[in-house]
């Protein structure tokens, strides 16, 4: 295990800790920012803009003529504007913003009035970018940066839609949780078929199953269903015959906040073998880092660098952890660290010791494109009998 390396000394953090948005490929990302004289309680936020793919990351801010609101949302796009999400009572504004020299530029890309719409995850390419508009009888789904003509509503589906997990390489394929008498069930999407809705999960007919991530070249999932009898993190694989799984590293007291967040990629033959980082949330706050992979059957704990943006962070493809932070000393940082190596086959087919599985600690640790298959009444592996 590689330690993360030394965070900056304590100082005052430069910009709220809050989860910025990283672009699909890792080049960019994007998070309202408030400057550095501001007063703690101020609500002075601004668009800032981090170049990731330089030897050493570093941030553009891109204020506007006035402060963001707090609810306003921001997303990287590949050839580094930044999309930006406004919202005036029921009126949706976007536009593209831009470093000028000494101020921002800003293409404004048109408006949707409706009630409720939130930015979907940065999509494949980063040329486009899409927002889901949740409504009690049917979600729309809206193209709103990389048309011909402003805003495009692209598919109407059926119930209550949330989250939003891409599928493949080419934005076509989008998993949305819908909620429907009662029950909320995973869905793909098909967004080149005008919205074509096919169920992804459906672990159990009385549960409730969401897809927390995607990974496109491996086809993990990870997932999160009462199935078992209670609210547990699992994994399966996209088109997999083999039972969706919940782990007992991952089963967690009801005090802890588990929140996955990142997908290594590049492991296109040996899902099991893909890393997977966790936001861990306990008390008063507090927030640290879960490294696993489905073939190791063990959790790894780690302490999180000082002004870490929670649930922040990415993996490149050779197993190293990219976590983005903030301070007053460092503005804009990535901190590194690594998972260890997969077990050997032997003891990855073992069954776990239960003595292996105790709850984690109360408090973070000292440092230290085919159209996918569904898991529809997928069988379910670790349920205990009458679970």
């Amino acid at each position: 295990m590689t330690a993360p390396p030394a965070p900056p000394p304590p100082a005052r953090v430069r910009a709220r800790t809050a989860e910025c948005t990283i672009a699909a490929d890792g080049s960019y990302a994007a998070r309202l920012a408030r400057a550095a004289d501001a007063p703690a309680a101020s609500e002075s936020w601004y668009p800032e803009r981090w170049t990731l793919g330089s030897a050493e990351p570093y941030a553009v801010p891109l204020p506007g003529h006035q402060p963001e609101e707090p609810a306003t949302e921001v997303l990287p796009m590949a050839d580094g504007r930044v999309l930006i999400h406004r919202v005036v009572g029921e009126r949706h504004t976007f536009a593209l913003l831009y470093p000028t020299g000494p101020g921002t530029g800003e293409v404004p890309l048109g408006a949707v009035e409706c009630g409720e719409l939130s930015l979907l995850p940065p999509a494949p390419g980063g040329t486009c970018a899409y927002a889901i508009a949740p409504g009690e009888r049917s979600s729309a789904v809206w193209l709103v940066a990389g048309g011909a003509f402003g805003p495009e509503h692209l598919a109407e589906i059926p119930g209550r839609c949330s989250g939003g997990v891409w599928l493949d390489g080419t934005a076509r394929m989008l998993a949305l949780d819908r909620t429907l008498q009662g029950r909320t069930k995973t869905v793909a999407v098909d967004l080149e078929r005008g919205g074509e809705v096919s169920p992804l999960l459906q672990i159990a007919e009385d549960s409730d199953d969401r897809l927390l991530l995607a990974d496109a070249g491996s086809g993990l999932l990870i997932i999160r269903s009462n199935a078992p009898g209670e609210d547990r993190v699992g994994w399966g694989v996209l088109g997999g015959t083999r039972p969706v799984r919940f782990p007992e590293c991952l089963r967690f007291p009801v005090d802890l906040a588990v929140t996955p967040f990142a997908i290594q990629p590049g492991q296109v033959l040996t899902p099991e073998a893909c890393a997977v980082a966790l936001r861990i949330d306990g008390a008063a706050g507090s927030s640290w880092v879960g490294l696993w992979r489905p073939a190791g059957r063990r959790l790894h704990q780690l302490a999180a660098p000082e002004g870490w943006l929670a649930g922040s962070g990415w993996w490149t493809p050779e197993g190293t952890l990219c976590l983005p932070y903030a301070t007053g000393a460092a503005p804009c940082g990535v901190a590194r660290m690594a998972v260890p190596a997969p077990q050997e086959p032997s003891e990855t087919l073992a069954e776990e010791d239960p003595r292996r599985s105790q709850p984690p600690p109360a408090d973070p640790p000292k440092p230290a494109a085919p159209r996918p298959v569904p898991l529809q009444q997928a069988p379910l592996g670790g349920r205990k009998p009458g679970g």
